[in-house]
């Protein structure tokens, strides 16, 4: 296979380039090609050139952002709507420190990304003798950042690490790679062939741990969910257990939408509020999929029956079963009795399968029956169904949340004029962790891009480009603050540019707002936080897009209107929503 891909682009329109430059970019891109990469993201620079000279000849599709940051960002929406790992490719020096940030986000929200880099010369390393774009030691800082950074020493070496990274992809909990190929590796001659493209094999799940939580689901009288970015890609199974449970499902931030949240037994991704984390510690029998239960999503609360963080609360008879694919991640913020250390899906397939080959006991006390009704030993509901109590829960709600915030009110509003299939980018913004999470009713895990974690400012704008390129059909949204805004907004030439009809709705609340309430909080008189901002709906004209005003009293008529009109054009339009106003 690997030699019918190098065979096929050594003809046709690319015969030159592939015959007369047979060196380490080819060996990389090839590589990519054949790991189905059909988009990279990045900036031509005077080092990197070796790399793009092939990116034509094997079809894969160069997008150019207007900073490195938005580069990353870029790939990280691009991998969460279509699946695929977001490859970057940078310059040496600026070009590769600029994406750091990015790179750091992709690693604390685990997600696969590929960066791939020119280093100095074999031989010059911390040679320190003033190169264009050198740096002390670029593979040694991002190795500690990053999962990991290597720089190789042949051509054929860098193809493999390529192939490696995506092997790691699929076999064990992704994050980012980086790749450093050193000048005289990337012009010089390459004489092996593409590595065969392969699935890393995980460890076989232990089947006693099945077995040990199929006992424990079967007696379960009150079972609760939580399942987060780790879940993401079991979305089936997930619905299907809770549905054979008749178990509630809490999602966080990562894993939104796992679960449709019309679903009966969704209770959204709403870990954080003080009824949901009250219902988590009622429940005798819990389950956290893919989560590491971080403080990022829980604001300070508790999952499961506990006095503090990881200090199980000893009144309480409460089993806890954790499954994740990374062992380190299953003791996190919470102890567990029951560990499997699996990939979601595979091990509920497992579970499902054990107990579905247990039928002659389903009626047995505290069992789970065929239909997946919790079940007393006369056979009548020993329990509240899990619709019952999702709906409970859902009528405290308005205690734990301001639904008519203006991130909740612009959210829906933005769905409105989207439909319920919308992609929406946030950003760090209020508007976002205190509105689109909560207020956005997502049927399929890959309708909020956020990153929680990281939280880092300017991600949005690039992040819907990326989203807007993998699946161009599909309805994308941008809402965010204008502090967030101001962090990538040249990205918004990057869309003209590209011809993307994606609506950038800027909640304008004239500066760092959020900032300045802990500043108040604190006794402090604010001060930084009040910022001058451009007129947004024209800096998005003359960036090549259309631009809208409407004030805050005016979004309930205006907004859907506006988003619908967006989202027909071939261009990007820049709503800008003043507050107050």
């Amino acid at each position: 296979m690997a030699e019918e891909i190098t065979d096929a682009t050594s003809s046709g329109a690319g015969a030159s380039s592939g015959a007369e430059f047979r060196n380490g970019g080819r060996a990389v891109i090839a590589t990519l090609a054949a790991h189905g990469v059909d988009t990279i993201f990045g900036i031509p620079g005077t080092h990197n050139l070796e790399f793009y000279r092939h990116l034509n000849e094997f079809g894969i599709r160069a997008v150019t952002p207007r900073h490195e940051q938005g580069a990353g960002y870029g790939a990280d929406g691009y991998y969460l709507v279509s699946g695929k790992p977001g490859v970057i490719i940078t310059t040496s020096g600026p070009g590769l420190t600029n994406v750091i940030t990015a790179a750091a986000t992709a690693y604390a929200e685990s997600r696969p990304m590929l960066i791939l880099s020119p280093g100095v010369p074999t031989g010059l390393e911390r040679a320190d003798v003033g190169m264009l774009h050198e740096t002390k030691d670029s593979s040694g800082a991002l190795n500690r950042l990053l999962v990991s950074s290597q720089r190789t020493r042949t051509a054929e070496g860098a193809a493999q690490a390529v192939a490696e990274a995506f092997a790691m992809f699929s076999s064990s909990r992704p994050g980012p790679v980086h790749i450093e190929v050193p000048l005289d590796v990337l012009e010089g001659a390459w004489n092996g062939s593409v590595p065969t493209p392969f699935t890393g094999r995980r460890p076989g799940l232990d089947s006693h741990v099945v077995s040990r939580a199929a006992e424990a689901v079967r007696g379960a009288v009150r079972p609760f969910i939580v399942a987060g970015g780790g879940a993401r890609k079991a979305h089936a199974q997930v619905v299907a257990f809770a549905e054979l449970l008749d178990a509630p499902v809490a999602t966080t931030a990562n894993g939104k939408g796992i679960v449709s949240e019309d679903h009966h037994l969704s209770m959204g991704s709403n870990v954080r509020f003080p009824s949901v984390q009250a219902e988590s510690a009622a429940a005798d029998v819990l389950i956290v999929l893919g989560s590491e239960l971080a403080d990022s999503d829980l604001w300070g609360g508790l999952i499961g029956a506990q006095t503090a963080p990881g200090v199980r609360d000893e009144n309480s008879e409460q089993l806890v079963i954790r499954c994740d694919i990374d062992p380190d991640q299953l003791g996190k913020n919470l102890g567990g009795d029951i560990l499997a250390c699996a990939d979601t899906g595979e091990f509920l397939t497992a579970l499902m399968t054990e107990l579905g080959m247990d039928e002659s006991t389903a009626t047995s006390a505290g069992s789970v029956d065929v239909t997946g009704t919790p079940t007393s030993a006369t056979g009548t509901s020993s329990t509240r169904s899990g619709a019952d109590r999702v709906a409970a829960i859902r009528e405290s709600w308005g205690a734990d949340f301001d639904f008519d915030s203006i991130g909740a009110r612009v959210t829906r509003l933005v769905e409105q004029g989207a439909g319920p299939s919308v992609v929406v980018a946030g950003d760090s913004s209020k508007v976002t962790y205190d509105g689109s999470v909560h207020a956005l009713t997502a049927s399929t895990p890959d309708q909020l891009l956020y990153m929680p974690g990281f939280a880092t400012l300017g991600y949005g704008i690039p992040a819907a480009i990326g989203a807007k390129l993998a699946d161009n059909a599909r309805p994308v949204a941008c809402i965010l603050g204008d502090g967030a805004a101001m962090f990538s907004i040249q990205e918004l030439m990057t869309a003209g540019e590209l011809g993307l009809g994606i609506p950038f709705v800027i909640v304008d609340n004239g500066g760092y707002a959020e900032i300045e309430a802990q500043m108040v909080d604190r006794s402090m008189e604010p001060f930084a936080v009040k910022l001058a901002r451009p007129d947004f709906a024209a800096l998005g004209q003359s960036m090549g897009g259309a631009g809208v005003t409407i004030a805050e009293s005016d979004i309930d008529e205006m907004l859907p209107a506006a988003v619908a009109e967006a989202l027909d054009r071939d261009l990007p339009t820049t709503i800008h929503i003043t507050v107050g106003c």
